[in-house]
């Protein structure tokens, strides 16, 4: 199972913590994994690579485990931006989680 926790302040979404093979097929072929990986991707382009921000992105291949964390005091553009991409990360994963609930786990956590 992928257990994906969002670390939060207050309302603020800080960054999440992914760990795990979803083990819902064999790797190469998990279709629940290639979402959750997709998912992480984009967002972690959009906000390094396209928003020019410096998020910390840990990626460790022996435990499947991606993190990443948001840096503090962004202007407030780039804040509502990172918390809008963020939301619908967490939105985008409860709602896989709801179509593959042995596969994947979604917690927060302050």
């Amino acid at each position: 199972m992928t257990t994906i926790t969002f670390r939060t302040e207050g309302d603020r979404i800080t960054g999440f913590d992914s760990q795990g093979h979803s083990g819902y097929a064999e790797e190469g072929a998990d279709i629940v994994c290639a979402g959750i990986t997709s998912a992480i991707r984009l967002v972690e382009a959009t906000i390094n690579d396209v928003l020019g921000l410096a998020a910390s992105v840990k990626v460790r291949e022996s435990d499947a485990s991606i993190s990443l964390r948001l840096p503090g005091g962004l202007a407030p553009t780039a804040e509502s931006t990172c918390q809008a991409l963020m939301t619908g990360l967490m939105v985008y994963f409860a709602e896989l989680r709801d179509e593959f609930p042995e596969n994947i786990e979604v917690l927060e956590e302050e």
